[in-house]
This record gives structure tokens, sequence and C-alpha cells, in this order.
């Protein structure tokens, strides 16, 4: 039986981002850390981040792409 991990130590590193549990992205929209902007998605800097085992996931003023995949959201940054 795999080990439960979690929520802020689940993050699986991907080649161009990474991904986390739906429950922990449906957080991160409800508390308002994450808005919509247009097509991305952006920190609002003003709103606290829950805490993840590896820091600095969201940097401020970069917009990404998120997408729901089997209970998982992927999240890629929209380098410019």
């Amino acid at each position: 039986m795999a080990e439960q991990q979690e929520p802020f130590a689940d993050v699986v590193v991907i080649e161009d981002g990474f991904s986390i549990p739906e429950l922990k992205w449906r957080e991160l929209v409800f508390v308002g850390a994450l808005r919509a902007e247009g097509d991305h998605w952006v920190r609002d800097p003003s709103r606290p981040l829950p805490a993840f085992r590896i820091p600095d996931l969201f940097p401020d003023e970069t917009p990404f792409r998120a997408e729901r995949r089997a209970g998982r959201v992927l999240v890629r940054p929209e380098w410019p």
C-alpha cells in the first residue's frame, strides 16, 4: 500500500511544471490565493498561500495554465 501524502507534500514535478491534487487546487482558488485572468491563472500576493513542500510554486506575476486530469491539476507556468 502506497504511503498517503499530506496535500501540501503531494507535488509531482513534471518537465514543464508540476501537478497537485484537485482538492488542493480548489482550496487555493477558494481562499483567493489564485485567480483567473483571461485564459491564465495568477497568484494574488495579497492573499495567503498555504504551505507546500516545494517553495515558490506560484511566483507572483507569473501567469500559468491549469488543466484538470485524473483527480489532479497540471500547472504549467507561461514564461515570457
